[in-house]
């Protein structure tokens, strides 16, 4: 008993002394309750919405003030036209617009447009249902129609995705997750593999400069990147019938783009890992369940707290999975994604600096 003692004994200072395993150990339950807890909702809570108001009567006005008083929705603007609205869910500054007919009385024969962006089907559908279960309470509150609550059925369009395909949205999130965890992963991994066959120390000692050591590590993956997205595009469109409405050479450069962010990110955990085991967990932990969770792969982020959705900010997949969903789904060209391009472009800059920087101070070391 007293040698399985001393030996319990042993492996507690071990962890002890591994800040990082004690780090895991007692941290990473902590972040996945707070992830799990509040990323993980299908609720829908405070969604901008538009309207197109063409009656201007009271009984619209107050379905209006109804809609935009919930929990659900937030009135972002009230717009003129129809196509100021699309113009808008181009934009993605709206999830839902409002139609309503000019001359409505809240008669049956008269339909309101509930029009949504359905590039996530999903939400799409549940934002449909929530408007429509708030106005019809508008107009049984109103006492216009001596009818039950479902009797009354708003038109619903769905807009770039009427077939409510799942593809269209999950093709996206799973390009920028399998570009990550391929890009990030393989590449620190590979460099750690160096360090404990002890290869590392010859490039360390050559001449060559850790930028270009650097850039070296970087290629071959950029190159199986690039197969890889072409792979994914092709299967996409030709399998899984999702239509590429954009340009297709601006679809490839913000893909590579991303993947030099990867790979940069690849490269920096490669720098404070010193084993595949902790690089491999180190890249799980921090690429896969922030892509899964904080992305908007699965989760809306504007469903999240605000904490949440600032955090969502330092997501490079967040950036990508909108710009493609932009780009391949809605056809929109390079000015619509602008800053989604330039905050991938300052992350690679930024990643690469610290990358290459660690890598002088293990020289100099």
């Amino acid at each position: 008993m007293t040698q399985l003692l001393s030996f319990v004994r042993k492996e507690f200072y071990h962890i002890f002394r591994d800040k990082r395993t004690m780090m895991i150990l007692l941290l990473m339950p902590v972040l996945l309750i707070i992830l799990f807890g509040y990323a993980i909702t299908t609720e829908i809570q405070q969604v901008d919405m538009a309207v197109f108001d063409q009656a201007q009567t009271p009984l619209t006005r107050r379905i209006t003030e109804r809609l935009g008083a919930n929990d659900y929705f937030s009135l972002y603007k009230m717009v003129g036209s129809q196509q100021e609205a699309h113009d808008l869910f181009r934009k993605g500054k709206v999830k839902l617009v409002v139609v309503f007919p000019a001359q409505y009385t809240g008669t049956p024969e008269e339909s309101i447009q509930i029009q949504t962006d359905a590039t996530d089907p999903n939400e799409a559908q549940q934002l449909a249902v929530y408007a429509a279960s708030v106005i019809r309470s508008e107009l049984q509150d109103a006492q216009v129609l001596n009818v039950s609550v479902s009797g009354i059925v708003p038109v619903v369009h769905l807009l770039y995705n009427p077939l409510m395909k799942g593809a269209y949205n999950f093709v996206p999130g799973v390009m920028g997750l399998i570009l990550l965890l391929i890009c990030a992963l393989m590449t620190s991994v590979s460099i750690v593999r160096e360090k404990e066959i002890g290869t590392m120390e010859v490039l360390l000692v050559s001449p060559m400069k850790p930028f270009f050591i650097v850039i070296a590590k970087m290629v071959p993956y950029l190159l199986l990147s690039f197969i890889n997205v072409v792979t994914i595009l092709l299967l996409s469109h030709f399998l899984l019938q999702v239509p590429i409405n954009g340009s297709v050479v601006l679809l490839i450069s913000i893909s590579v783009l991303y993947s030099l962010v990867s790979l940069a990110l690849g490269l920096l955990i490669s720098t404070i890992t010193d084993t595949q085991q902790a690089a491999m967990l180190t890249s799980a932990i921090m690429l896969m369940l922030p892509v899964v969770l904080l992305s908007g792969m699965v989760f809306p982020i504007e469903n999240m707290p605000v904490v949440l959705q600032w955090l969502s900010n330092v997501v490079p997949a967040k950036w990508y999975i909108s710009a493609v969903r932009d780009v391949m789904i809605k056809g929109l060209g390079a000015g619509a994604i602008a800053w989604d391009i330039a905050v991938l472009a300052a992350m690679f800059l930024l990643l690469t600096v610290m990358s290459v920087k660690r890598f002088k101070v293990r020289i100099e070391s």
